[in-house]
């Protein structure tokens, strides 16, 4: 019996739902902890992030307009899927970092754990954060808790998954699009979890995913007028007072990073941190 050939796996980028390889043709190694070869990972570019920002800013509207139940329904979904792709998410870390086969194990359950976390939150935020106001007046005042828009991340870069689906989740559980930015060390994991986003629920351009330079992308992000809101929890080694300026000159939202062995720790502050409040009068019937 002859010995058939491998089917090596290529690592591209994840933009408005599909795979497309980077515009400018670049890639760059992948190397494991011992220094051997891995993958080839795309290296984005200036309009790959562009274009992610583009599939973020169209998918928006559905996903915000979609019932909270529905968006947990869907991030549910992506749990169930991670969990079914378990061992190929272990091998990934291990390869990745050197890890045992233990440690990237309690890396993926805490993964899907948070998802699963965040997910259970997407209908009961809104009772949580939104709240009735007193008024003097025949009148009901009421505010409620709405998506920011296009959230850019920087996503950590001492983690293969765990860090990376914090970044991702909160920003979700409310209607927002995300364009993330992944670990330069360890790109794979956030490609095959691109993979698990694309074969469930989650409408395309909710999520998009680019791999290469936070150092390169992460300024055009920080920049582009149609994103609303900037997460540098992993942008901790760039320059990110920078980064904040240029937010500013569009108005962005910033959530500075954060210190710490677990930065992206689940919480409802980083829920909150991507949403509006808008407040609504009402007159009361006096019938």
């Amino acid at each position: 019996m002859s010995k058939r050939l491998s089917v090596p796996k290529t690592y591209k980028l994840f933009i408005g739902g599909k795979f497309p390889r980077t515009e400018s043709g670049r890639t760059y190694e992948v190397l494991s902890a011992k220094g051997d070869f891995l993958a080839n990972a795309a290296l984005a570019s200036r309009k790959d992030a562009r274009d992610a920002v583009t599939a973020a800013r169209g998918a928006v509207k559905g996903w915000a307009g979609a019932t909270a139940y529905n968006r947990g329904q869907v991030l549910y979904r992506v749990a169930e899927i991670l969990e079914g792709r378990r061992a190929q998410f272990v091998d990934e870390i291990v390869q990745q970092t050197g890890v045992s086969a233990s440690v990237a194990g309690a890396e993926v359950d805490e993964a899907i754990d948070r998802w699963v976390w965040y997910a259970g939150w997407c209908d009961k935020f809104g009772q949580v954060a939104g709240n009735g106001n007193p008024v003097a007046g025949p009148y009901f005042n009421i505010s409620v808790p709405e998506p920011t828009g296009v959230v850019g991340v920087i996503a950590p870069q001492d983690t293969a998954l765990v860090g990376l689906v914090s970044a991702i989740a909160p920003a979700l559980v409310t209607g927002n699009a995300v364009v993330v930015v992944a670990s330069e060390r360890f790109p794979l994991s956030a490609i095959s979890l691109a993979e698990v986003l694309a074969t469930s629920d989650v409408p395309g351009g909710v999520v998009n995913v680019l791999t290469g330079s936070p150092a390169e992308l992460a300024p055009w992000i920080a920049s582009h007028p149609d994103v609303h809101a900037l997460d540098l929890v992993g942008a901790g080694e760039l320059d990110w007072i920078d980064l904040q300026i240029a937010a500013a000159e569009t108005l962005t939202r910033v959530l500075l990073p954060e210190e710490g062995t677990d930065a992206a720790a689940p919480s409802l502050a980083r829920i909150a941190a991507f949403t509006e409040t808008k407040t609504i009068w009402h007159t009361k019937s006096l019938v």
